[in-house]
């Protein structure tokens, strides 16, 4: 199993993003990413999941990091440059995320508030972690990018839903789905659907 080194208290997650790294993860775990970032919002993940391929050359997502965000970029001399980059809302990619995973050989997912079951069975399957970015933080997020290497599909799905080509430097996560089927959003929703239930049962006596 990789170890991986730890500074400040999280867990430095560098490229190459191998299996063995992935798997060494768990529930819990802050992590801080160094290397390449895919965005890919909705319209790209339908676009992945009926069929199409992006060029291997411009965008390869083998062994790679999807980030759930539609960054607003802005445009200085040749040179994209990101001035915001939060997280949105993961859900809405469960009836697409497992096929992707298994397809491409996605190895980690970044987004805010979770995802469902068919997305935890995969990352189990096929070795991919959730990783949870903090809402409300865009600006600072856009701090960690240290390039905007590339952009695909800008014409096709307009800025926000494209797929940009970020590279970050401690790029800041926490792990919420690990490799090993564990994930922090079920273990949550039972909790909450027990305490729920000892409510309902003290209003009904």
């Amino acid at each position: 199993m990789a170890v991986l080194e730890r500074e400040g208290g999280a867990i430095q997650l560098t490229a190459p993003f191998t299996e063995e790294k992935i798997r060494s993860l768990k529930v819990g775990d802050m992590v801080e990413i160094t290397g390449l970032l895919l965005t890919g919002r909705d319209a790209v993940h339908k676009w992945l999941h009926d069929g199409n391929e992006p060029p291997v050359k411009e965008v390869d997502l083998k062994n790679s990091i999807i980030y759930h965000c539609g960054p607003v970029m802005m445009k200085k001399g040749k040179n994209w440059v990101a001035t915001a980059a939060g997280p949105t809302t993961s859900i809405r990619e469960e009836p697409y995320q497992a096929g992707i995973i298994e397809k491409f050989g996605l190895k980690a997912v970044i987004g805010k508030g979770g995802m469902g079951e068919k997305t935890r069975e995969a990352c189990k399957k096929f070795g991919c972690v959730y990783l949870h970015a903090v809402g409300g933080a865009a600006q600072v997020l856009a701090e960690r990018i240290r390039a905007v290497e590339g952009v695909y599909g800008l014409e096709t799905f307009g800025s926000p839903e494209a797929i940009w080509k970020l590279r970050v430097e401690k790029f800041p996560v926490v792990v919420t789905i690990d490799a090993h089927g564990n994930s922090l959003h079920k273990e949550v929703e039972a909790s909450s659907s027990s305490k729920l239930g000892e409510i309902v049962g003290k209003i009904g006596k």
